[in-house]
């Protein structure tokens, strides 16, 4: 009995070739992380926003700098602090003597990709900045609407452990983010090849090499076909019934929104194209959902008193659910 040839529908092979080479040009100085360069990667074609969290030192700022460069787009830096305005975000409305008016100059969020280093460090009134934009890519000021030219990609990091001059994000923000990646340690051989490769000062030679794989029409036709993929119905079952366990669960306080539900399956569809597949599996929706869900869920008080995490309670509910297959 011959074997039967899987022929995709959708022709993918230019988006593979795409995705190893953007993984190929970060190993070269990112050492590990697999976890956090796949979900950039996914963000990026699913067109979400991603928040890095992870102590400091772990390259979550040099593996977003680095996803941008590999990326031929505007990329921007903000660095948020205490006093940081949003004008200093969004821009504001200079007088111009010249035309006898108020002319609009805009900030470091018009970009393709921005990068938002330390999210959590500027005050509220910055932080709700980003609402608008990042939800419905414009942004409102003086009356005028300036729409955000596409691919836009918001990319921020926080510290976990820092609780000093640190504002926590509200959940209505944090719900606008696609994922959120936690970065961990190295391993022990993981981190004995980064002091290798910084003995022999290879790090700033190996930055020079990382060139533009990826235009704004290449990123836009990517999308598209990520969003043809085929999901069978059965599975879309399956994620409504995981967000609706979240929110019947006991040990959430809050569970996922309707906005959690269109994340994983958009999320999903991009692990599918990225591992050559036109069609989403049940194991490209277990393997997004923790990072979808994580910081979208709300542990109960004693839930949180136990030190129990939000993809442990994840886990579990998956684990009570069929998988269809």
């Amino acid at each position: 009995m011959e074997e039967e040839i899987f022929n995709p529908r959708t022709d993918l092979a230019q988006l593979n070739q795409s995705v190893t080479e953007i993984k190929n040009a970060l190993a070269k100085v990112v050492v590990g992380q697999q976890e956090m360069i796949t979900l950039l990667i996914a963000g990026i074609l699913a067109n979400g926003h991603v928040l890095i969290e992870g102590v400091p030192g772990v390259a979550k700022t040099l593996t977003a700098k680095l996803m941008a460069k590999c990326i031929d787009t505007n990329f921007s830096r903000i660095q948020f602090t205490p006093d940081l305005m949003p004008s200093d975000v969004l821009g504001t409305s200079i007088f111009n003597p010249k035309q006898s008016g108020f002319e609009f100059k805009p900030g470091p969020i018009f970009g393709n990709v921005v990068l938002v280093d330390e999210i959590n460090r500027a005050p509220a009134k910055t932080q709700s900045a980003l609402f608008e934009v990042m939800e419905e890519r414009q942004v409102t000021i003086d009356g005028n609407t300036y729409p955000m030219q596409e691919p836009f990609v918001i990319l921020a990091t926080q510290n976990p452990i820092d609780q000093e001059g640190t504002y926590r994000l509200p959940e209505a923000q944090l719900d606008r983010f696609l994922f959120k990646i936690e970065v961990k340690y190295p391993t022990l051989e993981e981190e004995t090849a980064i002091l290798q490769q910084h003995h022999q000062q290879k790090t700033s030679e190996q930055l020079d090499e990382i060139k533009p794989i990826l235009n704004a029409a290449q990123i836009e036709t990517y999308r598209n076909q990520v969003r043809s993929l085929h999901v069978e119905p059965k599975l879309l079952e399956f994620v409504a019934r995981i967000i609706h366990e979240t929110r019947n669960s006991k040990s959430l306080y809050l569970g996922g929104s309707p906005r959690a539900s269109l994340a994983i399956i958009n999320a999903a569809k991009a692990i599918a194209a990225m591992s050559g597949r036109d069609f989403v599996t049940p194991d490209d929706i277990i393997y997004v959902t923790p990072a979808v869900l994580r910081h979208r869920i709300m542990l109960s008080p004693d839930k949180e008193m136990e030190g129990v995490t939000p993809d442990e309670v994840v886990h579990q509910i998956i684990q009570k659910l069929e998988i269809p297959r």
